[in-house]
């Protein structure tokens, strides 16, 4: 008897599109004029969305409490536009080719595992260091896309603007992530959030680990 082979379930538009939706629309509400109850109503939306410390003590009026919601809805928010181009893009690029491969529900339950590793990484850092200040981003998750990625086609070719020579997507995680580790130990460019980044990395393998993935599969 003939059986049909099962296709991963894709949602319309996907999942990826939706989120890139969302953070657009987000950015753009970051940007609302506080002259207005409505612009005011809004931007203290969009502070209670950002990632706040636990021991987060409010010496100034903005600085607010953290709230257990914000783990996912800080990967919503971003501090420019560059940090939102970039981490689309890698959405867009890395994340479509996911979602297709997996379907959508295993590819959205594998996403918001990074974005909330992610933060859980980066309060704990918060908390030993003494950190009091928000965080926001998807950079988390897009780590986490690209080791998948990786992980899924780890010879493919990739290109980057920084970088223009051709190398396979299996190294380009190590890299990527060696460099973050050095960055975050040394303290370089304090801004960004190095752990966090790790954070989705290591989550992100932590899930794929659990799905059957060894590391051995992509660098033997």
């Amino acid at each position: 008897m003939n059986q049909q082979l099962k296709l991963p379930q894709l949602t319309r538009p996907p999942i990826a599109i939706g989120i890139i939706a969302i953070c657009v629309l987000m950015f753009l509400l970051q940007g609302v004029s506080t002259q207005s109850s409505f612009g005011q109503m809004v931007i203290s939306t969009v502070n209670h969305m950002a990632l706040w410390p636990i021991t987060s003590v409010n010496t100034q009026p903005w600085q607010l409490d953290f709230q257990p919601w914000q783990l996912i809805t800080y990967g919503f928010l971003h501090g420019g536009f560059n940090h939102l181009f970039f981490n689309m893009f890698a959405l867009w690029m890395f994340g479509l080719p996911i979602e297709k491969m997996w379907g959508s529900r295993k590819f959205a339950e594998y996403y918001f595992i990074c974005i909330l590793g992610a933060g859980l990484v980066q309060l704990l850092v918060q908390y030993v260091s003494g950190g009091n200040y928000p965080t926001i981003g998807a950079s988390g998750a897009v780590f986490g896309l690209l080791l998948a990625y990786g992980v899924t086609w780890p010879n493919a070719k990739l290109f980057l603007i920084f970088f223009p020579v051709p190398i396979k997507a299996k190294w380009f995680v190590v890299i990527y992530g060696v460099a973050e580790l050095i960055f975050g130990v040394t303290g370089a460019m304090p801004q960004v959030a190095h752990y966090a980044h790790l954070g989705g990395l290591f989550f992100g393998a932590g899930l794929l680990w659990r799905w059957g993935w060894r590391p051995g599969m992509t660098w033997s």
